[in-house]
């Protein structure tokens, strides 16, 4: 089975009462990043670049936390989501 197909079973839970779980702290950080590593280490592509505006799709977040590794400066605020939202993985 392919990595695409096993991530299109894995849901994310949204919470309507917090927002987002990832945070960018400072855009103006990313434009200046050469490399942009949070669009390549996210292993569910949560981070694309759109012009000059980088796009956090948290549905597709795995929870990890690679991305806040990832970015060299320090740039990503990430935390788990409240009990009972997030990620939702299912066997098989």
């Amino acid at each position: 089975m392919k990595v695409e197909e096993k991530l299109f079973k894995t849901k994310f839970k949204a919470d309507a009462h917090e927002h987002c779980h990832l945070k960018i702290k400072d855009r103006e950080i990313c434009l200046k990043c050469d490399t942009k590593p949070c669009t390549a280490f996210c292993p569910a592509q949560v981070y694309t670049w759109e012009k000059d505006k980088i796009i956090v799709g948290y549905e597709n977040c795995l929870e990890c936390g690679s991305c806040r590794i990832a970015c060299p400066y320090y740039n990503i605020e990430w935390r788990y989501p409240r009990g009972g939202f997030g990620v939702q993985y299912r066997m098989g």
